[in-house]
């Protein structure tokens, strides 16, 4: 396990304990998430070793990557997850003309085949193998590992998507840097991770399913995201709510809370944690930080 001396997002070297989470997803390994006294950035520190990752994505019931049909929970995430690629089409051709863009974690590649069929010059890239060689052979995409994102070229892209990836990734400068090197002058990225200052997250708290641990590494609140992307150039034009993901993280939190699915108490959960944000500002369950690159 790698131990963290610092913050990752301002450097400050004094945190706390936030909250012990189990991997209740597979392993059933318990870690810690601390929490910056500086910035209120929330971790998990200690953490696995990046080369030991893999096998925390083990399952063929990760269903981030997955193009196959499973169990109730996953049709209604895949049910979900076709209406909400349309609304992602739309909200990035408001932002962005039709150009170069990249998906960074683009999974089996249908939002991405998306825009390539409206005529952007689409690429991706994707740690999984299994599902890179899906994208690119179903929908003749391009596709490649997450090791090539540095050879891709600099200043080529008008937009970048990273759609609940960014909590999964570490050391979280280094990706920020790659965006800005990748990203236009002027260009847009996308980024959509989970909002621990959600309802629902204090509600289900450790059983809450976005902490995820340890796939996602960095638990973000607008504040946090703010200062990691102002530190690196760039400005957050909008921040915008994903209301369906309330729903689907508040079933996965009843499975992990409960051993079984309540559905109704569920969705009740999910309905109320929306209800919720609607008058307090930035605290849906999921967030999407439109970000300008403002400095060439």
């Amino acid at each position: 396990m790698e131990s963290l001396s610092h913050c990752p997002v301002c450097n400050s070297d004094t945190f706390s304990e936030f909250l012990l989470v189990k991997d209740y997803f597979l392993t059933q390994e318990e870690f810690t998430i601390v929490e910056c006294s500086s910035c209120g950035f929330k971790f998990v520190n200690p953490r696995p070793y990046s080369d030991s990752l893999d096998k925390y994505y083990e399952s063929p019931e990760y269903i981030s990557h997955t193009t196959s049909n499973g169990g109730l929970l996953t049709s209604i995430y895949t049910t979900i997850r076709k209406h909400t690629h349309k609304k992602k089409y739309n909200l990035v051709n408001k932002y962005s003309k039709p150009g170069n863009i990249l998906d960074i974690g683009c999974a089996s590649g249908e939002l991405l085949n998306l825009f390539k069929i409206n005529n952007w010059k689409s690429f991706g890239v994707e740690p999984s193998e299994k599902a890179r060689k899906f994208a690119n052979e179903t929908f003749g995409l391009d596709v490649k590992p997450e090791d090539e994102l540095k050879k891709l070229p600099t200043a080529f892209f008008d937009a970048i998507m990273m759609w609940h990836v960014l909590e999964h990734v570490y050391p979280l400068h280094d990706r920020i840097l790659d965006l800005k090197r990748l990203l236009k002058p002027g260009g847009t990225i996308f980024i959509a991770v989970p909002n621990c200052n959600s309802y629902d997250a204090k509600y289900y708290g450790k059983f809450w399913a976005a902490y995820d641990v340890p796939r996602h590494f960095s638990n973000f609140v607008p504040s946090t995201m703010k200062i990691l992307l102002e530190k690196n150039g760039f400005t957050i034009e909008k921040i915008l709510p994903m209301k369906f993901d309330s729903f689907y993280v508040s079933l996965l939190s009843e499975k992990y809370k409960f051993k079984k699915l309540k559905y109704f108490h569920g969705f009740y959960t999910g309905l109320k944690s929306n209800l919720k944000a609607r008058k307090r500002e930035n605290t849906y369950s999921s967030l999407i930080y439109v970000v300008k690159n403002t400095i060439s």
